[in-house]
């Protein structure tokens, strides 16, 4: 057996294990609270008196925080290391989305989602960088796949607690809020009995050698450019993840503006079927990425979704409507897969706290008007033309900005290649 196969098959140790359980949590934890605001922020507007149109905008302020989260923390982590800024990230998101239960009125929960946006935004860059520096370079795409799709799993968690919390027990959308609090608890404490990361731990003996600083790096004007490519690759992904789910529920359940009419239960289980279509995808092409290359298989995913549009936005029938949106999502949430290791190995090791984080919050910042967007083309147009619009373009863009771009499949971290300096794969 070669040591590269050996590392494949090697079961992963406590500490590797924890560390991505923990990412795992923690992501799946900001789908879920991103979540069940789209699934209640009707509840919500008719709660405090206000238009869904212009309650929607918290969805909005949520993703326009993440940058500034992804930033600080992110920085934070590259000089103090990954573990401790995440505990801390952790502990911070989960107060802000707790309180958000016992908001008295909008502005007031307004504030609040600002607050949980920026916690959030640390979230995912340093929890899939820590989890990415210890898993084994050759089996990068399979946990990407599983990290990622945490998201999914949060947004299925939030379909079936919508189901049980409003459908069955008939509560208040406020107890979503409260229940949010347990994921995060649970991370919080997985988190805690992680070590810190040996790729950072290298990182920064190098830098002291070399007397090289983070800022020195920052401007390197190879990284400048590398990070301007993955901003507007992510703003592509991030267009292609909401434009295919936020407004989804709501469509789906809508008897006006072209809606395909559902009872909102019949809606809500839609939901969970196209989320188990999308863990489906994150684990089938996350792994296939290390065969294929992640470029490759992106594209693959990204065209195969165009001819799935007018089966998932211009079916009339639920039996129809469930199963293209169960594709769409395989094929979305295919791509999205891989991104966890494609942008972590695209970033040197000295700020890979700061850089896929980064790069991906503000991508997901440009995107943070899909909703509203989509909200105003279905009040005009109705709802299958919305999802038509804006769904084709972004799969287009998707696949060719991903193509024209690089990739450092199975770069080993922790490495003097590695440590300041971006990289792709060899030849």
């Amino acid at each position: 057996m070669t040591q590269s196969s050996a590392e494949a098959r090697a079961r992963l140790t406590p500490d590797q294990r924890n560390s991505f359980l923990a990412a795992v949590l923690g992501w799946m934890m900001d789908a879920f609270d991103y979540f069940i605001v789209v699934f209640v922020y009707a509840d919500i507007a008719k709660s405090f008196g206000m238009q869904k149109t212009d309650v929607v905008f918290i969805t909005t302020a949520t993703l326009l925080m993440r940058p500034v989260g992804a930033l600080l923390f992110g920085l934070w982590a590259d000089r103090v290391g990954r573990r401790i800024p995440l505990m801390v990230d952790v502990v911070f998101y989960s107060v802000a989305g707790f309180l958000c239960a016992f908001a008295p009125n909008f502005t007031v929960l307004l504030v609040l989602r600002l607050l949980y946006g920026i916690g959030m935004g640390g979230e995912w860059g340093l929890g899939a960088a820590l989890a990415m520096e210890k898993i084994p370079a050759k089996r990068r795409g399979f946990f990407s796949g599983i990290l990622q799709e945490g998201y999914s799993f949060g947004y299925l968690l939030a379909s079936l607690a919508a189901l049980v919390v409003l459908h069955w027990a008939g509560l208040s959308w406020r107890w979503l809020f409260a229940l949010s609090v347990i994921p995060a608890l649970i991370s919080l404490i997985i988190r805690s009995r992680v070590k810190e990361s040996e790729v950072w731990e290298s990182a920064r003996r190098r830098m002291r050698v070399t007397r090289t600083s983070i800022r020195e790096i920052l401007f390197d004007p190879k990284i400048i450019r590398r990070f301007g490519y993955l901003v507007l690759l992510m703003t592509a992904f991030n267009w292609m993840s909401h434009g295919t789910q936020d407004v989804y529920p709501t469509f789906l359940a809508a008897h006006g503006s072209g809606g395909a009419g559902l009872s909102s239960t019949t809606a809500t289980w839609i939901a969970v079927v196209y989320n188990i279509g999308a863990i489906t995808g994150g684990l089938i092409f996350g792994s296939l990425s290390e065969r294929f290359g992640r470029r490759y298989t992106i594209a693959f995913c990204a065209v195969l979704g165009l001819p799935i549009v007018p089966l998932f936005a211009l079916s009339r029938t639920a039996a129809l409507l469930c199963l293209g949106s169960f594709l769409m999502q395989v094929m979305v949430q295919g791509a999205w897969g891989i991104i966890p290791a494609h942008l972590t190995e695209m970033s040197p090791d000295a700020i890979r706290g700061f850089y896929p984080g980064v790069t991906y919050q503000l991508g997901n910042c440009l995107a943070a008007f899909n909703l509203p967007i989509q909200e105003s083309l279905a009040a005009h147009h109705g709802y299958p033309f919305a999802l038509t619009v804006t769904v084709v373009p972004v799969l287009i863009v998707v696949a060719t900005l991903t193509l024209v771009g690089k990739e450092a499949k199975g770069i080993e971290f922790g490495t003097e290649r590695t440590a300041t300096a971006p990289v792709v794969a060899e030849d």
